[in-house]
């Protein structure tokens, strides 16, 4: 089978397409043939050598996310047959013609979307599903912070938060990106960063806020204590601007803050199950009706994967950037 692979640490020009061995399928697992895979930001720190695929995981395969059809069911399997849609998220290896996946870890692709819109669902609304309701708790009229909205994740989370009832405030550097977001967003420009003041003007304008979703890290931090309300709860789900900083724990304690960190990636096989059935009884029904839709920037052959993550490192996307080996 064709795949992206990474022939050694590096810039874009280190990936290419190789022909490599298809995985076995074994009892319980399915093999998929990929249509479509989304980029996401570990893809290119994976390619940069500073976030290596987790352990039983093929090293030098990219790739979190796929949509496809299946080829191929092991053993036991009896959710799904050859020939079904299906979805799902993965530890890498998605950027290859070829994935095996536990089926409990297979999502059925909406019928309102084909499998190019499709592959963009299930890292970044997956990840934002687990970053607000299981990490979180947030509840219905509580107001969310989504630091980076106009991203991946970013943007999954703003229409996620505001299908849940929340009052949703999004930062991005760019007013044009949180301007294609549209909707009910509340939108607030961060040329300079998320810095304590920043924060006060933000408190002062609209309130202090319950839930922050946060991908900057340390750079963000002190701003993040100063927005968030009392009992305020945040996660990190990364760490663009770095990964220490100066926290404020009089702050934190008067406050009763929350802060938390989470990544999907290298949860246990039960976990990740257990977070694929809750995500698909109680928000896949939503795209079925439109009230959720995935953001796709572009869709790009496989055989012009250097590009896209040149794009996606100068910060050009909004949303997702779509592979496809059609």
């Amino acid at each position: 089978m064709r795949a992206v692979r990474i022939r050694e640490a590096g810039g874009p020009e280190v990936l290419e397409i190789a022909e490599v061995p298809a995985p076995s399928v074994h009892a319980g697992h399915v093999a998929v043939k990929v249509s479509s895979s989304a980029m996401n930001r570990a893809d290119c720190l994976q390619r940069r050598g500073v976030y290596p695929a987790p352990p039983g995981v093929v090293p030098d395969i990219p790739g979190l996310e796929f949509a496809g059809l299946v080829a191929e069911v092991g053993p036991g399997v009896t959710s799904v047959q050859v020939g079904d849609r299906v979805m799902g998220l993965v530890g890498g290896g998605a950027h290859a013609e070829v994935v095996v996946v536990h089926e409990r870890e297979l999502l059925r692709v909406p019928r309102t979307l084909d499998l190019e819109h499709a592959a963009a669902i299930p890292e970044a609304f997956m990840t934002a599903y687990d970053a607000l309701v299981t990490q979180c708790a947030m509840r219905r009229f509580e107001c969310v912070l989504v630091h980076a909205a106009a991203s991946g994740v970013g943007s999954a989370a703003v229409q996620l938060a505001q299908w849940l009832g929340a009052r949703v405030i999004g930062t991005s550097r760019s007013a044009e990106k949180l301007q294609r977001l549209g909707g009910s967003l509340i939108p607030w420009q961060t040329p300079q960063g998320f810095s304590r003041e920043e924060a006060s003007s933000l408190v002062k304008a609209h309130g202090a806020v319950d839930v922050i979703v946060d991908f900057i890290g340390a750079a963000y931090l002190d701003g993040n204590t100063k927005a968030l309300g009392p009992g305020g709860r945040m996660v990190t789900l990364g760490l663009l601007g770095g990964m220490q900083g100066a926290l404020d724990l009089g702050e934190v304690l008067l406050k009763g803050l929350t802060l938390r960190g989470s990544t999907l990636r290298s949860r246990p096989l039960e976990k990740k199950i257990e977070l694929t059935q809750a995500f698909s009884a109680q928000v896949l029904p939503a795209f079925d009706t439109y009230a959720l839709t995935p953001v796709v920037h572009d869709i790009l052959p496989f055989g012009r994967v250097r590009e896209a993550h040149e794009r996606l490192e100068a910060n050009e996307v909004v949303g997702k950037l779509v592979l496809t080996w059609s």
